[in-house]
């Protein structure tokens, strides 16, 4: 069992989704992401998402992700923020998204 301490170490903030892009050089499928994130601004991502999704359903669509992960270079591109998901029956990613539009930048709790 974690504390809720613990769990409030975890920054998880929702943003809309303002860009993909095909990421060709990635070792599994990805798409590049950048995030509006609100007071945080814009942060990249890469998403393993391509199973599901095409790069215009993405644009607009508000998701969570983690901020307070170190950035991580994945190839040629350096993620600052992970956007999450769940698999599905299929072993594919379908992201975590919000019920109803809320302020880009708030804090999951």
């Amino acid at each position: 069992m974690i504390t809720w301490e613990d769990f409030e170490k975890i920054e998880i903030r929702v943003g809309t989704i303002v860009d993909v892009q095909a990421f060709p050089e990635a070792r599994r499928a990805a798409y590049k992401i950048k995030v509006d994130l609100g007071e945080l601004g814009v942060k990249k991502s890469s998403a393993q998402v391509t199973d599901l999704y095409e790069i215009n359903e993405l644009l607009g669509k508000q998701v969570l992700c983690v901020c307070n992960f170190p950035p991580k270079q994945i190839g040629p591109y350096l993620s600052e923020v992970l956007v999450t998901g769940f698999y599905n029956d299929e072993k594919k990613v379908v992201l975590a998204t919000v019920e109803r539009v809320v302020p880009n930048g708030s804090l999951l709790r």
